[in-house]
């Protein structure tokens, strides 16, 4: 198994493709507080790029200084070839952005909400209503359209602003937390719209601490812990990489756990101790299972599964990914 305090060498943009950011010893303090300490990441045109990782590891402050809203304290980061520090309005004319938390205009339609946004880069009405009206076909509110924005569902609303995002064609579009709040059925719904965006070519690059919002929709990402890179490349090589092929997870009646002591040792690969389970990492999960009840210990429940993008962050820090 890797070292998992290894540091991870900056995972390059594919050779195809000129890279739409370019970060090296991106650093961004608060004073004597450093949120981000000296990441190294690349990102290509074309590719859904994400930051994962719990909350307070980094994620949206290293997304403030790409979308040129926060200034970097340090190293240098390169956005569609420009330098934020001095090209800060020429990039942000060209980015879409989605917020943590929507900011749409509660008073406005669902069509007003984005012909007032396309204004602001210089869009004639005929072209904004054109876009406005494409858009929202496209998230599936074009029945929507005269509704005011107010009684809309969150899944609704987070689709809006998404629309809103595109009204300027951007060539990277930046989403923080994109589904946080949401329900199951609206949260698919929402990966199925950033699919299609990628479908497209638009370059997506987003946070998020959900490890199946990572998998579904992410070619590449880096896992952040504590204002650091700690690991670096796709869902399927992290995985291969930090994790066994599958997981058993053993759950045990209130007391019992802490009682096992060393009885479970040398069963799988490896073993993680958590609150309320323990974790085994084995190749063949059912085999851990059957060698856990050959040593006469009877869990309450057992799942088996393949392991996930959890698993590796489990792996890398000893935390879960909503810590």
């Amino acid at each position: 198994m890797p070292d998992p305090d290894a540091q991870p060498a900056v995972v390059p943009a594919p050779a195809a493709t000129a890279a739409l950011i370019e970060a090296r010893r991106l650093t961004k303090r608060f004073g004597s507080f450093t949120a981000v300490d000296a990441v190294d990441f690349d990102v290509a045109r074309g590719e859904a790029f994400g930051f994962l990782g719990p909350n307070g590891a980094g994620k949206t402050s290293t997304m403030r200084m790409i979308g040129c809203v926060s200034p970097v304290s340090g190293g240098t980061l390169r956005v569609l070839g420009m330098d934020p520090r001095v090209d800060g309005p020429r990039i942000r004319a060209r980015l879409g952005v989605v917020p943590q938390a929507d900011t749409l205009d509660m008073e406005l339609t669902v069509r007003e909400n984005l012909l007032i946004y396309g204004r602001y880069f210089d869009l004639s009405r005929r072209e904004a209503l054109r876009r406005a009206g494409d858009l929202l076909d496209f998230v599936q509110l074009g029945d929507r359209a005269d509704d005011q924005v107010e009684p809309l569902s969150g899944g609704m609303k987070r689709r809006l602003t998404i629309a809103r995002s595109l009204i300027n064609e951007p060539d990277l579009l930046l989403l923080d937390e994109p589904t946080t709040g949401l329900d199951p059925q609206a949260r698919h719904l929402l990966w199925d719209r950033l699919y299609r965006l990628k479908q497209r070519g638009v370059t997506l690059v987003l946070t998020t601490h959900y490890m199946d919002e990572a998998e579904q929709l992410c070619d590449r990402l880096v896992v952040m812990d504590k204002a650091r890179i700690v690991a670096e490349g796709s869902p399927r090589e992290l995985i291969a990489r930090y994790a066994s092929r599958e997981v058993a997870e053993l759950r045990f009646p209130p007391g019992v756990q802490e009682t096992l002591g060393p009885r479970l040792d040398g069963i799988g690969d490896r073993l993680e101790w958590l609150p309320d389970r323990v974790l085994c990492y084995a190749e063949d999960g059912e085999a851990a299972t059957e060698a856990v009840h050959a040593r006469g210990i009877r869990p309450e429940s057992v799942l088996v599964r393949r392991s996930t993008l959890e698993d590796v962050f489990l792996r890398l820090t000893g935390r879960s990914l909503v810590d």
